[in-house]
């Protein structure tokens, strides 16, 4: 019994984490669902930021959305203010009298978070193409030119950008933070290949406006939203040149916390559209669904067993030791990097790849638990924590 567990535990983190991957690449291949891309496509667009205290990065924010190279006559800025009470308000209408486009601020209360916020705005937008911007995010000059050119395909309802993390001081879950989006970013470039991604930034992102579906406010507008495109028989594809550059959180406390509280509200995500899991109905989407998101979540389960059982049948020596002893080793690297990341130290990546790994699963697992209590996120807090 210990065996089978050991070898199924280790055939499905080797699935969720690279056989996935590997067939995701193949079947892209094979697949080829290019999108039609025109570089001259230029429809009308709407920016909508939510903003809750962000008095020390709104400004750059808005300024680094006004330098965009697009059509001016086309674009327009919308700002949700969730009851700010630190000065946003007063940057947002101070940048708003000499801004080259228009940009309007609308107060949200009570606070009532990111997605009432993103609901209250859609309405009030102009343009056919609606773009999602974190108020502290950092646009390349031409990712809105990247990511609308991708609308000139009628097949494509929600496209999402390529985010890149800036590491100002190296720090380790910075280091670790990287390595994962490139993992990410190439998986997305493998599931566009086959039809949809399946996972977003949401920092910016873009969608037709008459896709667009009110949420709930305690669903996460990053992650059904595009689910709701696709169910609705549009593609979600990746613009890797749409860039966008976010410092890491500074420490590994920030992160995890942030990692928490986005699982949670995916896992309750999943559950809401847990029909577009049905292979049934959805196809290959539905696996990429189960794979990607729904495993990936999980993956703490078969992490547990496969650790629990290579201790157990240590002893049986053979490939059962050398487990073991990886597992040792592995955990050993997680935990080096969690102190020297405590003590302000650049690390390489050895130290830092184990540790955001163990620091992903261990938020899935806590996510994970907070769900089978029913506990819910709604108040949407700001990704520096």
């Amino acid at each position: 019994m210990l065996m089978a567990i050991f070898w199924l535990s280790l055939l499905a983190l080797v699935y969720i984490y690279i056989g996935y991957p590997i067939v995701a690449r193949l079947l892209s291949s094979f697949v080829r669902s290019d999108v039609r891309r025109d570089d001259s496509f230029e429809p009308t667009v709407t920016i909508l930021i939510a903003a809750y205290n962000e008095a020390n990065d709104i400004r750059a924010t808005l300024e680094n959305k006004l330098a965009l190279i697009y059509p001016s006559d086309k674009v327009e800025i919308l700002v949700v203010s969730d009851e700010s009470d630190d000065g946003t308000d007063d940057i947002v209408r101070d940048i708003a009298l000499t801004a080259k486009i228009p940009v309007r601020l609308h107060r949200q209360i009570p606070r009532q978070g990111k997605t009432s916020g993103l609901n209250l705005l859609v309405p009030m937008a102009q343009g056919d193409i609606i773009l999602f911007s974190d108020a502290n995010s950092e646009w390349d000059p031409n990712a809105l030119r990247c990511l609308v050119r991708n609308f000139a395909d009628p097949q494509v309802g929600y496209v999402t950008g390529k985010m890149i993390y800036v590491n100002e001081d190296g720090s380790l879950v910075g280091d670790g933070c990287s390595a994962y989006m490139k993992y990410e970013n190439w998986l997305r470039v493998q599931e566009t290949g086959c039809g949809s991604v399946v996972g977003v930034d949401g920092g910016i992102d873009a969608m037709r406006k008459d896709l667009y579906q009110p949420l709930r406010n305690d669903q996460l507008p990053d992650f059904v939203q595009p689910l709701k495109v696709v169910e609705q028989g549009y593609r979600v594809v990746y613009e890797p040149e749409a860039l966008l550059r976010e410092h890491a959180l500074a420490d590994g406390s920030s992160e995890f916390s942030m990692r928490v509280r986005v699982s949670l509200r995916a896992l309750w995500a999943l559950k809401d559209m847990a029909h577009l899991m049905n292979p049934a109905r959805f196809g290959l989407f539905a696996a990429q669904m189960l794979s990607h998101k729904l495993l990936r979540y999980l993956a703490f389960i078969p992490l547990i067993t496969f650790t629990l059982a290579a201790f157990l049948l240590a002893g049986k020596g053979g490939v059962y030791t050398l487990a073991a002893l990886g597992i040792v080793v592995f955990y050993g690297l997680s935990w080096a990097g969690r102190m020297n990341e405590e003590n302000g130290r650049e690390m390489p990546v050895y130290y830092s790849i184990p540790y955001y790994f163990m620091l992903l699963n261990i938020a899935s697992l806590k996510a994970t638990l907070a769900f089978a209590r029913g506990e819910k996120k709604v108040i949407w807090t700001p990704r520096k924590g």
